[in-house]
C-alpha cells in the first residue's frame, strides 16, 4: 500500500512563475481537495446512523482517511491536495476560533477563574512531558499529546505541532488519544458531577478547566442546564486564548534544545507563527464588536467544517503498520494526563 506524505513536491521548470497560475493549481490541488471534501461530507452524513450521532464529525473523519489509506492505495495525483489541506486547513481552523472569544467573557470568570486555566494547563502539560520521558514516549508525541490534553484537544495539536514538527501518524495518534479520553470525559463528568452534589457554576467551570475539545465541553457543561454549559464555554476559551502563549514558548523551546539543528529547520519560521496571530487578531476584533454578526456565526459554523476535513486529510497520511510501532505508552500517557487535569481543575474549583 502506498503511503501519503506532505513532503514538498520537487520544483520543475518554470515552478517559480507559474507555480500560482489557475490551470496548475487547479491540477495539482483539487483531486486531492476533492476528496478531502468528500470524506468530510461524508463524516458529517454518517452521524444520523443510529450509534454515530454523539461521535464528533472530526473523529468520524481521521477514521474514514485511515481506513482508506489502509484500505486502497491513493493515487498520487491526490496526494498534493491532501497535503495542502493536511495542514493549511488546520491551521486555519485554528486561527477561526478566535472569533468565539472576547476579553470581557474572560475577564468575567474572575480572577480565580483565570488563575485556576493557567494552573491547570500548565501543571498537566509539563507533568505529560515530565511522565512521557520516562515512559520513553517519543519527544514530538509527547509534546502533542500534553498540548491537545491541557488545552484544546484537535486544535492545540495542530498549533504545538508546528513547532514540534511530529509525524502525521504522531498527529493522528494524538487526536485519536484525545478524542477517546475527551469523549469519556463528557459522559462521565455530569455523572460525577450530580454525584458529588457540584453547584451548577462550580460544575460548569470544572468540566470547562479539564474536558479536552470545545464540543466536548459543551456536551458535558449543557447537561447541567444553560447557566452551567456558558460557564463551561467561557472557562474552556480561556484555554484556548493560552494557546497562543504555549505554541511561543514551544517555538522558542525546540529551537534553544536542539541548537544548531533547529537553525537549519526553522529558519524564517517566526516565534509566533502567522496563524496564532491571526487568532489574536481575531479575538481583539471579537472583542471590540468590530465583527459583523452574520460573518462571524458563518465563520463559527464552518471552523469545525474546516477541522474535520484537516483530521480527514491527515488520515488519509497514516497507515496502521506505522500506528502499531508507537505502542500503546502514548494511549497510557494521555489517560494519565486527563486523570490529573479533570482531579486537579475539580481541586481548583472546590478551593
Amino acid at each position: 500500500m502506498s503511503h501519503v506524505t506532505t513532503e514538498k513536491l520537487p520544483k520543475t521548470a518554470g515552478d517559480s512563475k507559474t507555480s500560482w497560475a489557475p490551470g496548475l493549481w487547479i491540477r495539482r490541488y483539487l483531486p486531492g481537495l476533492w476528496l478531502v471534501g468528500l470524506l468530510t461530507a461524508a463524516s458529517y452524513g454518517l452521524r444520523s446512523f443510529p450509534g454515530l450521532a454523539q461521535l464528533s464529525p472530526m473523529i468520524i473523519g481521521i477514521i474514514l482517511g485511515v481506513m482508506m489509506c489502509n484500505l486502497a492505495p491513493t493515487a498520487e495525483i491526490f496526494r498534493p491536495g491532501i497535503a495542502i489541506a493536511g495542514k493549511g486547513l488546520l491551521r486555519a481552523a485554528v486561527a477561526l476560533l478566535g472569533v468565539q472569544i472576547t476579553i470581557g467573557e474572560l475577564i468575567g470568570i474572575g480572577a480565580w477563574g483565570l488563575a485556576s486555566a493557567v494552573i491547570a494547563l500548565f501543571t498537566t502539560f509539563f507533568f505529560i512531558l515530565w511522565v512521557g520521558r520516562l515512559m520513553g514516549v517519543g519527544r514530538s508525541l509527547t509534546v502533542l499529546i500534553a498540548a491537545g490534553t491541557s488545552v484544546c484537544g484537535a486544535a492545540a495539536i495542530a498549533g504545538a505541532n508546528s513547532a514540534a514538527r511530529g509525524s502525521d501518524e504522531d498527529v493522528t495518534y494524538a487526536v485519536a488519544s484525545i478524542t477517546l479520553f475527551g469523549t469519556i470525559a463528557m459522559f462521565s463528568l455530569p455523572l460525577i458531577g450530580r454525584l458529588l452534589g457540584m453547584e451548577t457554576q462550580a460544575y460548569g467551570t470544572w468540566v470547562g478547566l479539564s474536558v479536552h475539545e470545545v464540543a466536548q465541553v459543551v456536551g458535558a457543561g449543557f447537561q447541567s442546564g444553560e447557566f452551567a454549559g456558558k460557564t463551561a464555554v467561557i472557562t474552556k476559551l480561556v484555554r484556548v486564548l493560552l494557546l497562543a502563549v504555549l505554541v511561543s514558548g514551544l517555538v522558542l523551546a525546540f529551537r534553544k534544545r536542539d541548537g544548531a539543528e533547529a537553525d537549519k529547520t526553522s529558519a524564517g519560521v517566526p516565534l509566533v507563527p502567522g496563524f496564532i496571530l491571526c487568532f489574536l487578531g481575531l479575538v481583539l476584533m471579537n472583542s471590540g464588536g468590530l465583527l459583523p454578526e452574520m460573518p462571524r456565526e458563518a465563520i463559527i459554523d464552518v471552523t469545525p467544517v474546516l477541522l474535520t476535513a484537516a483530521l480527514a486529510a491527515l488520515g488519509l497520511c497514516t497507515r496502521f503498520d506505522k500506528l502499531r510501532e508507537l505502542g500503546v505508552k502514548p494511549l497510557i500517557l494521555c489517560g494519565l494526563g486527563t486523570i490529573v487535569i479533570t482531579t486537579l481543575s475539580y481541586i481548583l474549583v472546590s478551593m
